[in-house]
């Protein structure tokens, strides 16, 4: 927000700020008694990704970016595990889930594509 760094002109750290954004919106639809559990499951693990890209940009040596990418990627998939037992106990009906979907594959390959150059 304050730090105007390369990493924030990357298209998978938009595109996991992107994520994380309709993490909240789509949780909100959860019951109320998920407060605790799976919505703050899946947030956590969506700002993780998030945090991860920046942390990892900002590493010196490859080992430790592509670390931090792998980290991102792992939290992404959580996010998704997450979703498929929210989406198998009917918490998503009522959401259009087409735009996550897309933001999570979209993430998914980006992220994939820079553990791969590094």
């Amino acid at each position: 927000m304050f730090l105007q760094l390369n990493h924030k002109k990357l298209d998978v750290y938009i595109s996991s700020k992107e994520l994380v954004v309709e993490i909240y919106k789509l949780s909100t639809f959860f019951p109320v008694e998920e407060k605790f559990g799976l919505i703050s499951q899946i947030r956590r693990a969506a700002v993780s990704v998030t945090l991860n890209i920046s942390e990892g940009a900002s590493r010196k040596s490859i080992a430790d970016r592509k670390r931090f990418y792998e980290i991102a990627r792992g939290s992404l998939i959580e996010v998704d595990a997450g979703l498929e037992i929210a989406n198998e106990l009917g918490f998503l009906k009522t959401y259009d889930t087409n735009l996550i979907k897309q933001t999570i594959i979209k993430t998914f390959k980006l992220l994939s594509g820079m553990i791969n150059a590094v």
